[in-house]
């Protein structure tokens, strides 16, 4: 149940509106289902001998209006309260006598006609649908004072929460007012009649937010938010100093003809400008190697395959800090939607839809009350910077099996995400986060489905003796993941993985208890893939079975090249960094 709240000044135009025939959504028999005191005129059912529906309307705009014209100039200049109340189209039709019941709550919950106050503002519900009402009421009170109305919305939310409980309607999430500004009506409807799948408010929140993953500076956020198309104008200080930004969506004009401006903080709470130059600040990606294990990361893979694999070690860290329940972490989420921004704007296009409603779903989950005293980003907006600086993967090879990798580590961040929001009662966002694991999953299916195939044809080519022995290192090390040798193929891949590994010069049984012990896997959707790709990583393996492989140092547990370069398997060039997509042209939200 959503109720939508606001105020304006005209009584009977409003009353007009209501009971006419409606400007996009027909309007079906508009009636009362309750009122200030039972008895208000009902333009929609009048019962008099000789009814006039206009004579009606205005009888019942007077006698609301009367306490705004006894206060005279004491009258706020919007004495007009207004709330929509709307079910979720799953829920049952509601009764009349039950809307009339939903309607006396809020204006009680609102303080505008508390149960009992004979001094309570007037007020009227409306019904034209079968899924909504209206309540129109008049801010002056019968002793002619102002209603004390503070957090009207919040009050408003809180009530429909119970009273989804109560009548057992769809039960919403509560929020917490870190939500972003959702688009009006009008902007609503200006998208449909202009043929846009999304209003310009969402696809200039999602560009904005697109712009600042992994930039380095200011100058680098400017320099992209134009290279995506956008118009943006900044607002300096005598001194020439940056104070703020506008953008608008090229062709987006108003009546005048002039371009639609939405500065930063419209759009999101944490796009204000100095919201975006505090996360600059905490977390400038750095411009050498992004980690210690970076150093680690063959150089003949692709620039994409890199990045990826440097980001599904960040990613793993990230989840570790989540799991350990500090609010320090908060700074992390931040640094997680950057992430998933920068791999839905380079990932191929079989998974692009669903990583860009992944990170258009976890967006909700970067933001609550909690703040981090000590927000370092620097290694995780290092790794958004080196996905987005590789360019797009191909999606075949190298670059396709990295992006399954990192996509299989992502989702149990999200879950981890999941478990942050819950432990502090953050219900939008850990049902956010939730929402995010499910686009993962879905779009690691996409990217792993050419990498784990082969790895499963790999592992029943092994011999058997060979193969035997890996299940029984397998079963062992997962007393759970029970198989009959010989009979099950649910291994193959991680058979296929573990003789690679040992071919390197890995010893398998202390390399499969390493990737277990790295982290939980009770959140896993598939034990085995994830292992599969904690072992490739650790071992160095390439992520696409066929690439070459090189063992590690005596001692050390790295890899180190082959000797012989022409046994390495030529790597792609390079892909020079993408320009910047229109947002006009994205794939529609999900």
């Amino acid at each position: 149940m959503v109720p939508k709240i606001r105020r304006g000044s005209r009584t009977h135009g409003l009353l007009v509106y209501l009971y006419g025939p409606g400007k996009r959504d027909e309007h079906t028999d508009p009636h009362l289902v309750g009122s200030w005191d039972g008895f208000a005129p009902d333009p929609g059912r009048d019962t008099s001998p000789d009814p006039d529906p206009k004579a009606t309307l205005a009888r019942l705009a007077a006698a609301l209006d009367l306490r705004v014209k006894q206060a005279g100039d004491k009258a706020p200049a919007q004495h007009v309260w207004h709330c929509s109340v709307r079910t979720d189209p799953g829920d049952r039709t509601l009764t009349d006598d039950e809307w009339n019941t939903v309607a006396r709550r809020l204006v009680h919950a609102v303080n505008l006609a508390p149960e009992g106050d004979p001094d309570g503002c007037r007020w009227v519900a409306v019904r034209h649908a079968d899924d909504h009402i209206h309540i129109l009421a008049t801010m002056v009170r019968g002793d002619l004072r102002r209603p004390r109305m503070n957090y009207d919305f919040k009050k408003a939310q809180a009530e429909c929460r119970r009273i989804e409980q109560e009548m057992g309607l769809r039960r919403l999430k509560p929020g917490d007012g870190t939500g972003a500004k959702k688009p009006t009506s009008a902007e609503r409807f200006k998208a449909e009649r202009t043929g846009r799948p999304e209003t310009p408010r969402e696809t200039l929140r999602e560009a904005v937010r697109q712009a600042v993953a992994g930039a380095a500076s200011e100058a680098e956020f400017f320099t992209r938010l134009r290279e995506a198309g956008l118009r943006v104008k900044l607002r300096h200080a005598p001194s020439g100093d940056v104070l703020g930004y506008t953008v608008a969506l090229p062709g987006d004009r108003n009546r005048d003809r002039e371009p639609v401006w939405f500065a930063g903080s419209t759009l999101a709470p944490d796009l204000s400008y100095p919201k975006i130059q505090r996360r600059l600040a905490d977390g400038t990606p750095e411009t050498g190697p992004l980690l210690p294990e970076a150093d680690s990361v063959r150089s003949d893979w692709s620039p994409p395959a890199r990045g990826r694999r440097t980001a599904t070690g960040v990613a793993e860290r990230a989840a570790i800090l989540l799991d350990s329940d500090d609010d320090d972490a908060a700074a992390q989420l931040v640094g997680v939607g950057e992430l998933l921004d920068a791999v839905a704007q380079t990932s191929p296009a079989a998974t692009r839809a669903e990583l860009g409603a992944a990170a258009r779903s976890f967006e909700r989950a970067t933001r609550s009350h909690v703040r981090a005293e000590r927000a370092d980003t620097r290694a995780i907006r290092s790794a958004a910077r080196g996905i987005i600086q590789a360019g797009g993967a191909l999606g075949r090879g190298e670059d396709g099996g990295t992006t399954a990798m990192l996509v299989s580590t992502l989702v149990l961040v999200a879950l981890a995400a999941a478990r942050w929001h819950s432990a502090r009662g953050h219900a939008q966002q850990a049902e956010a986060s939730r929402q995010t694991a499910e686009h993962l999953r879905a779009a690691y299916r996409q990217a792993a489905a050419a990498p784990m195939q082969a790895l499963r044809d790999q592992g029943r080519a092994l011999p058997e003796a060979q193969r035997r022995a890996y299940e029984t290192t397998i079963r062992a090390a997962l007393p759970g993941n029970r198989t009959r040798p010989g009979t099950s193929t649910k291994n193959d891949a991680l058979a296929a993985t573990l003789a690679q590994a040992e071919q390197a010069g890995h010893d398998p049984k202390a390399l499969l208890q390493e990737a277990i012990a790295m982290r939980e896997l009770d959140t896993a959707e598939d034990v085995n893939d994830v292992l599969v790709w904690r072992l490739r990583r650790l071992a160095q393996l390439p992520a696409h079975p066929g690439e070459a492989t090189r063992r590690p140092q005596v001692g050390t547990g790295r890899a180190t090249p082959p000797a012989n370069p022409a046994s390495v398997r030529t790597a792609p060039p390079a892909s020079p960094r993408p320009t910047a997509p229109d947002p006009r042209n994205r794939p529609p939200r999900r």
